[in-house]
């Protein structure tokens, strides 16, 4: 960081960084196994609860309705059980007529998997040569930390924001995003929105869309010594599996500038099949469930369509499934595509700040995966991606965050914090 760069507040303000305490508050956070869905979901919400009180912000815990969420039009689905939600909200004091800035991030993790494939217990976190590794270090609690510590570095500056800053820490974003959901209707909004998920410092302005979908493929039974007068609904599947590799070629022929440096803008994957009880009996039904991708800027509603089509003319050239055609349902988490406006100032800001901490813009990308993003911006509020970490280490047993990655978009947070909401 050149000190041209910087103004006399804002050199002052990074001075108060305390990137020590903020890692071993990390380390604590990791500790607890907040698996979506799981009572440490909750814990976890309410140890960051403690910590934004002791900065002095306003705290709004509450334990949502859920019963009066998930009966709203506008819910996209949930997939993980759940017996409770909690959402939490800290604000600054307000400080004048200047904006709002929410930081953004989820509590929750997804569940660790094979256990014989980390090096070590996924929720006793350690560090290694300068990296932080465990379950959720870089998806995504660096990031609520890094938030915290941002924040934290303003308010012991004794610095006086002109607006006011958010910290909205959410649950259920690993399963279709209930947290932000209840947040925004709640009536916790802002003017800009930075949700600190694992960017390595890019500037994501764009989420794909992904539907859960399931297929019944139907299937004639016979035992398995005569399986000539049954017909196995495996094998009734594959006309439908090869046409649905197909569509997913279609659909990616051209995609959205943002989305082109992938090898595969919107994926279709098919993640669970199920067919059979009796090893000697023809299976008479085969059950597929899988994640289909919806193009930036595409209806849910036309992604549907093409989906069912696909299916529909598969059937109709198959002289078993002609008759007795795949049933097609929608299950699961149904989840659209964001973006944040084109043109929106808080891109070139965020890019900048980022430039100015580690002399590289930040660049502008678009995700192949959901998040909280077309929840923010389906309400109105500018909003993108930046934060610690890499997504290609996220939901995997190699999960980490590297400590100067952290100690980098902290910095760059708290020029975003001066800088969007103003100083009095």
């Amino acid at each position: 960081m050149t000190p041209a760069s910087l103004t006399d507040t804002e050199a002052r303000v990074l001075q108060q960084v305390d990137l020590e305490r903020g890692i071993g508050e990390l380390l604590d956070l990791l500790a607890i196994p907040s698996i979506t869905g799981s009572a440490a979901e909750s814990e976890g919400q309410h140890w960051l609860a403690r910590h934004y009180a002791q900065i002095g912000l306003e705290v709004d815990l509450w334990s949502m309705d859920l019963p009066e969420l998930m009966a709203s039009p506008d819910f996209d689905g949930f997939e993980a059980p759940r017996d409770e939600g909690w959402g939490l909200v800290a604000s600054t004091p307000a400080g004048g007529d200047g904006p709002t800035l929410i930081l953004q991030g989820h509590i929750d993790v997804v569940p660790p998997g094979d256990l014989a494939q980390w090096q070590g217990d996924p929720f006793e976190p350690r560090i290694v040569d300068g990296v932080v590794h465990g379950r959720g270090a870089c998806d995504m609690k660096a990031a609520l930390i890094a938030n915290l510590v941002a924040l934290r570095a303003v308010q012991a500056s004794g610095v006086q924001l002109s607006g006011r800053v958010a910290m909205h820490s959410v649950v259920s974003e690993e399963d279709g995003g209930l947290g932000a959901f209840a947040t925004l209707k709640r009536g916790h909004v802002g003017d800009a929105c930075v949700i600190t998920e694992p960017t390595s410092g890019d500037a994501l302005v764009a989420n794909a869309g992904a539907l859960t979908f399931r297929l019944s493929v139907p299937g004639k039974a016979a035992h398995g010594s005569t399986r000539y007068v049954g017909v196995s609904a495996i094998d009734a599947f594959l006309p439908i599996h090869r046409a649905l590799a197909e569509l997913e070629v279609e659909r990616n022929r051209e995609v959205e500038p943002l989305m082109q440096r992938l090898e595969i803008a919107y994926p279709l994957s098919v993640g669970i099949l199920q067919a059979g009880d009796w090893a000697s009996t023809v299976p008479d039904l085969l059950v597929a469930e899988g994640r289909y991708g919806i193009a930036i800027g595409e209806t849910k509603e036309h992604a549907r369509a093409q989906f069912e089509k696909c299916v529909a003319d598969a059937c109709a050239g198959d002289p078993w499934l002609a008759d007795h055609p795949v049933r097609v349902e929608w299950s699961g988490g149904q989840f659209g595509s964001g973006r944040m406006p084109v043109g929106d100032p808080l891109l070139p800001l965020v890019q900048n700040a980022w430039g100015d901490v580690t002399g590289t813009p930040s660049e502008a990308l678009g995700a192949p995966y959901g998040s909280d993003l077309r929840l923010y911006t389906g309400a109105g509020i500018p909003t993108l991606q930046m934060g610690p970490g890499s997504a290609l280490h996220a939901h995997s047993p190699t999960e980490q965050v590297r400590i100067d990655e952290f100690a980098q978009v902290v910095d760059a947070l708290v020029l975003v914090i001066l800088r969007s909401v103003g100083t009095a």
